[in-house]
């Protein structure tokens, strides 16, 4: 399944969760620089979809906040999962 991010670097805790622009939002707490945001992203949604991290990849966007990521397991299960991390808090 591709999955559109948008990865916030340099937050005060890393969360996945809430969308922008139809994204799904991952902040992070590692900043921009060397690769280091995107692979704490890639890690973080390997947790957030109850995967190992070597089943998540980056399709592209290596260097922008926006992102296309496929994560591999079983599309129902990542799909429900996806619609309830795209809820924002307080909706």
């Amino acid at each position: 399944m591709r999955i559109p991010i948008r990865v916030r670097p340099g937050a005060s805790r890393t969360r996945v969760g809430g969308s922008y622009d139809g994204r799904l939002v991952v902040a992070v707490a590692a900043r921009a620089v060397d690769g280091a945001a995107t692979e704490a992203a890639l890690a973080a949604c390997a947790a957030a979809f109850g995967v190992r991290r070597r089943h998540v990849t980056l399709v592209s966007g290596p260097t922008s906040r926006d992102k296309v990521i496929a994560v591999d397991g079983a599309p129902v299960e990542l799909a429900d999962r996806l619609a309830t991390l795209l809820v924002t808090p307080g909706e």
